[in-house]
């Protein structure tokens, strides 16, 4: 069954939607053999804070370890439950867009399909909320209710950062919106197309992406971090090296060899109406090793052969090309 995965702004209504559905889903289910969950940051007690950078040193910002930690128990409790008998709700921020594709890819890994449920509000009003829950702390000691705000400075830095979701990429869709001024009988008919889609008679069959696998092997010419960041480098190197002997032209192949000299080499579809740069580059690379470290929630991957690696970054490159077109 499948895996709802709940984003909106901080303060946005987020975790009254996310109830609203598991009560519906709740009366849905009432009969049958599947099981019901609702995973959130207030569930495995997370606290506001861990999202917090202002207490975090400039340079080590975009590795904010309270943060990932965050996500790898929120990553734990959602693969601890996720099966094909198992709904699973998802309430947090969840504003990365590669955190939602690694949630999509493990859902995927067991055959089950994912949605994404959109809480709009306006930042004005959901600014407020914040402020009102500020002040309620500001004049009586903090009773730790789901209703913790956030500091004001956080909640600005969580608002800049958050990614919108885009339908047209296959881990944000299907693609569900409430807005805040949504009354009980919209949400319900949103509810209701929700459940049509990814758990009704009509859905779609999900068969595990190849290059989502969990990939296995072992390469004992060196340590897998360092073999990671290795082979990924050398695929940016080729495509920048190809790039720059093509002079303006855009598009194009560039083949990547592999080490087992049996097999095909491997081939990146550069984009046709722009060039690629290093910057936006190394960001597809830094996404994809978050994705592969074996760090949140992936520790079972292990390390990977040179070969497996390159194979895995170039479908994971020709994949993001061809959404960004």
């Amino acid at each position: 069954m499948p895996l709802i995965i709940v984003t909106g702004f901080p303060t946005s209504g987020k975790s009254t939607r996310a109830k609203q559905l598991y009560d519906y889903l709740a009366g849905r289910t009432a009969d049958s053999k599947h099981r019901l969950h609702l995973v959130s940051d207030d569930s495995l007690s997370i606290p506001r804070t861990v999202y917090d950078l202002a207490a975090v040193p400039a340079h080590t910002r975009s590795a904010n370890a309270s943060e990932k930690d965050a996500r790898a128990s929120l990553y734990g409790a959602v693969k601890r439950v996720l099966s094909d008998r198992d709904i699973v709700i998802l309430d947090g921020l969840n504003y990365i867009k590669g955190w939602r594709y690694q949630l999509h890819c493990e859902a995927k890994a067991v055959r089950t399909p994912s949605c994404v449920l959109q809480i709009g509000c306006t930042p004005d009003r959901a600014r407020q909320v914040n402020q009102a829950r500020l002040d309620r702390r500001a004049a009586a000691a903090p009773d730790g209710s789901p209703e913790e705000p956030y500091e004001q400075g956080n909640w600005d830095n969580l608002v800049f950062r958050y990614e919108e979701p885009n339908p047209m990429t296959r881990w944000d869709s299907p693609l569900f919106t409430l807005i805040w001024e949504d009354d009980e009988a919209q949400a319900t008919r949103t509810f209701a197309a929700l459940w049509d889609a990814i758990a009704g008679d009509g859905r779609k069959v999900v068969r595990p992406n190849q290059s989502t696998e969990p990939p296995c092997g072992r390469d004992a010419a060196g340590d897998y971090l360092y073999i990671l960041d290795r082979e990924t480098q050398y695929i940016v190197r080729r495509i920048l090296e190809q790039q720059q002997a093509a002079g303006d032209e855009a598009g194009g192949e560039v083949r990547i060899p592999l080490n087992d000299a049996a097999q095909d080499d491997l081939v990146v579809d550069l984009p046709a109406l722009k060039k690629l740069t290093l910057p936006g580059l190394q960001r597809h690379r830094r996404a994809f090793m978050g994705l592969n470290r074996g760090g949140v929630g992936l520790e079972a991957v292990g390390s990977m052969a040179a070969d497996r690696l390159r194979t895995l970054f170039v479908r994971y490159l020709n994949d993001a090309f061809e959404n960004e077109e």
